[in-house]
């Protein structure tokens, strides 16, 4: 039985909903329902409480999940096309406030020299 079955299979012996369950765990229901048709898997934060919440083992939990699967959907192009977009974005903005910092620096560079050559004459 995959992960997201066995969810299903979980969830509704409690009688629960999907948006019962997701604020039991403090996440959305279109959350689980994405766990339950198998588009994503719970990070394992979630994965600790879910097995508590249910009150079984981690291993009971996952055990006969496709761990390559898991990967395979966790590492898409658009999330891995997102790291990288996110990466530029991190230096696009260290870049900007490097340059701020610096025009500061020269600006109070040179109002200190004004200052002394003022101060002389």
């Amino acid at each position: 039985m995959n992960f997201n079955e066995k969810l299903v299979n979980l969830r509704k012996s409690k009688g629960l909903s999907q948006e019962e369950l997701g604020m039991e765990l403090d996440v959305s229901r279109q959350t689980i329902s994405k766990w339950e048709a198998g588009q994503s898997y719970p990070d394992f934060q979630r994965l600790v409480m879910l097995s508590d919440y249910f009150n079984m083992t981690l291993d009971e939990l996952v055990k006969d999940i496709d761990v390559e699967e898991v990967r395979n959907k966790n590492m898409t192009d658009e999330k891995v096309s997102s790291i990288y977009t996110d990466l530029e974005k991190g230096k696009y903005y260290f870049n900007k406030l490097f340059t701020g910092f610096a025009i500061f620096g020269w600006l109070f560079i040179i109002i200190m020299i004004i200052a002394v050559v003022l101060k002389f004459l």
